[in-house]
């Protein structure tokens, strides 16, 4: 015991010590960089653009299925039910299709292509002819903007004088 020295075991620990916290000091930068990048990639995939297809899509192969003297049960097996049907007879079957695009996810989606085939039928129930119209052929007007006016609703100049001569005033 007599030529045995202790040593001082803290002084280690706090070279250890020391040395982590530089450790964190050195990696904090590289943290902060992570996450600003995770921020930032985050942030711009709200600014991806998103296509948005609604109807249905007929193909060329559909359509060679469905010639000119087909009858109608052989058109709806080949291009499926219609959008719609002709308003004054069932002569006409529309399928129509149309692609939106969206640029970035807060504004309105635009309206890039619209297709509609009209498969015009005989007094037979055959196909006399088919055609394709796109968004150049027609005019896009808005469906909700439109208003049917309801009977009485709509007073003329002279009724509404009337109207306000014939109340009683309180």
């Amino acid at each position: 015991m007599s030529g045995s020295r202790l040593t001082p075991t803290t002084t280690p620990r706090r070279a250890n010590l020391v040395s982590s916290a530089q450790d964190t000091r050195s990696r904090l930068p590289i943290t902060r960089a992570g996450l600003a990048a995770l921020v930032l990639v985050v942030g711009l995939s709200a600014c991806t653009s998103e296509t948005f297809v609604h109807g249905q899509r007929i193909t060329e192969e559909q359509m060679q299925q469905a010639p000119v003297g087909a009858s109608r049960e052989q058109v709806e097996l080949a291009l499926g039910t219609p959008s719609t049907v002709g308003v004054t007879s069932n002569e006409v079957f529309y399928y129509i299709s149309q692609t939106e695009q969206q640029p970035v996810r807060f504004l309105n989606a635009r309206t890039t292509d619209r297709r509609i085939v009209a498969v015009y039928f005989d007094s037979e129930g055959r196909v006399r002819d088919i055609a394709e119209y796109g968004l150049k052929d027609g005019q896009v007007f808005d469906y909700q903007a439109r208003k049917t006016p309801t009977t009485g609703e709509d007073l003329g100049f002279v009724s509404q004088v009337l109207k306000g001569v014939t109340r009683p005033v309180l």
